[in-house]
């Protein structure tokens, strides 16, 4: 299948070794549990990128916009499989729609102790995405390249004990931490971002905070984000 032109420079950097180097020495490999997640891309002149906003009620990471995807399981075959295996449970997303632009190497997610692999895919949107478990996924959610790219939406997020990172304000949602280091590696391997204002610099909103569920409210998802 040929890459839809927009992805074109994005998939040539995803087989560039040097520009993958930059990213591994960002947040390299902590020996946690693995796992991945699917960043995809759709094959329209400005591409959507397909965002989860995640139940109030899971241990880890309640609340955020995150990617799909999740912990491996013994039976998955690598980490393509995990991400498309998560990504079906999650918004209905049949694995065989999507097609592989590349894998970005290991990063760290510390705070859940997870190490996630990246997987980069496009696919032709033919029907909406719907979260699929409500205990998991409270919506599916999507934005263009080019709103991710508008410097009026990025920032950097601060957040008590943890160092500042980058940001966006997208209507009602907030998009910071590990989502937020994804997306801005996403728009630089694309050849998307623009400049925008490092100086900006807001607390990440309390709704879009990690925090505990309630006892005995829904199931820790042991995802990765």
């Amino acid at each position: 299948m040929t890459t839809p032109a927009p992805l074109r420079q994005l998939a040539a950097s995803l087989a560039d070794p040097a520009r993958l180097e930059q990213f591994s020495r960002m947040r390299p490999a902590i020996g946690g549990a693995a796992s991945a997640v699917l960043i995809l891309l759709s094959d329209a002149a400005d591409p959507t990128v397909v965002y989860t906003e995640r139940a109030r009620t899971l241990r880890h990471h309640a609340g955020q916009i995150s990617f799909p995807g999740g912990r491996t399981e013994t039976t998955d075959e690598g980490p393509v499989e995990t991400a498309t295996r998560e990504a079906n449970e999650e918004v209905g997303l049949d694995p065989a729609a999507i097609h592989l632009l590349g894998t970005l190497p290991t990063a760290s997610l510390s705070v859940s102790h997870f190490d996630v692999i990246p997987v980069v895919a496009w696919w032709h949107p033919d029907r909406p995405l719907q979260a699929v478990d409500p205990r998991e996924v409270a919506s599916v959610r999507s934005w263009r390249v080019s709103t991710l790219a508008d410097p009026a939406r990025r920032l950097r997020a601060r957040h008590p004990g943890r160092t500042m990172g980058p940001a966006w304000e997208l209507d009602e949602f907030f998009l910071w931490g590990f989502t937020a280091f994804l997306t801005q590696t996403l728009l630089r391997l694309g050849g998307w971002e623009r400049d925008w204002d490092h100086g900006r610099v807001v607390d990440v909103p309390a709704r879009f905070r990690s925090a505990s569920p309630a006892k005995g409210s829904g199931r820790s998802a042991g995802t990765a984000r």
